[in-house]
């Protein structure tokens, strides 16, 4: 999250962004990003502008503290028994969400309000995480499991690639196969 987003659990502070980002919502939802305005935000959310200046900056900021909110998952990944059906199906729905209208207008706010890539690497720890957790479960049933970052490098950055770079129909077929890909590199010799 951009160092002006950060915010203290609780209190008024944790109120005013719920409500800034509950606006927010709102209006995109209402009317769509383009227009959008920090005086139009405010009023909604029942705070002056000049919170809203003071906390994000500009409406980019705003938009991009939200979306990087919005991209967290709601829980953990599904528990299916075994690492590949956990990867597939969480590879799967990672695909889904990401490449869908919502999913990559999220991200590109993510990223246009985030000049120094706090946001960008927030949302990359969040796929960790989760992948993390998949690895973890495999781990205490005895299955091998590959590097994190190796996973990161073979299942989330094509997927990140693709839906942001080459738009064309992403289906749960491509994200199987670079788990599968990914699962059985991992018994190869890895060089440098």
């Amino acid at each position: 999250m951009s160092a002006r987003g950060a915010v203290r659990p609780g209190g008024r502070s944790a109120r005013v962004q719920e409500s800034v980002h509950r606006a927010v919502r709102e209006l995109v939802e209402e009317q769509g990003r383009d227009g959008l305005s920090v005086p139009m935000v405010a009023a909604r959310a029942g705070v002056t502008p000049s919170t809203v200046y003071r906390r994000w900056g500009d409406i980019g900021e705003l938009l991009s503290d939200v979306a990087v909110e919005r991209l967290r998952p709601e829980g953990p990944p599904e528990d299916l028994g075994s690492l590949r059906d956990d990867l597939d199906a969480w590879a799967e729905l990672f695909l889904d969400e990401m490449a869908s209208p919502p999913g990559r207008a999220y991200i590109r706010d993510a990223l246009i309000g985030d000049p120094d890539g706090g946001n960008a690497g927030q949302c990359s720890e969040y796929a960790a995480q989760q992948l993390a957790v998949v690895f973890g479960r495999a781990a205490e049933r005895g299955e091998a499991v590959p590097e994190l970052e190796y996973a990161m490098d073979h299942v989330v950055a094509p997927m990140m690639y693709r839906i942001l770079f080459r738009p064309s129909p992403l289906t749960a077929e491509y994200a199987r196969e670079l788990v599968a890909d990914l699962l059985s590199r991992r018994a190869e010799p890895r060089r440098g």
